[in-house]
């Protein structure tokens, strides 16, 4: 198995009509409208988790003294703006590719 490294705050964006993907996510998926937010949080938490196995089995590919955390970050907008909220975790996921 090949490990890549990401360089640090990489940003990748996801671009698409982000209202009618929500709209999608949340009256289609799910019952309960904020059952979305608990997912996006649990899949930070295993992104976390997925990281941490990897410092723990292969000290070659990660600094083991890299901070592990889940940010929420809710930014005040205007009235007319639309409404956030940015939730970044220092752990293992989606790659670019």
């Amino acid at each position: 198995m090949t490990t890549t490294k990401t360089p640090p705050n990489t940003d990748f964006r996801f671009k698409a009509e982000v209202k009618q993907l929500l709209q999608i996510l949340v009256h289609s998926l799910y019952k309960e409208p904020d059952i979305f937010l608990r997912e996006l949080i649990s899949n930070a938490s295993d992104a976390l988790t997925r990281i941490q196995f990897e410092m723990l089995t292969n000290r070659d590919v990660l600094d083991s003294d890299a901070e592990l955390a889940i940010h929420i970050e809710i930014p005040e907008v205007g009235e007319d703006e639309p409404k956030k909220i940015i939730i970044k975790d220092s752990g293992i996921g989606m790659t670019k590719d």
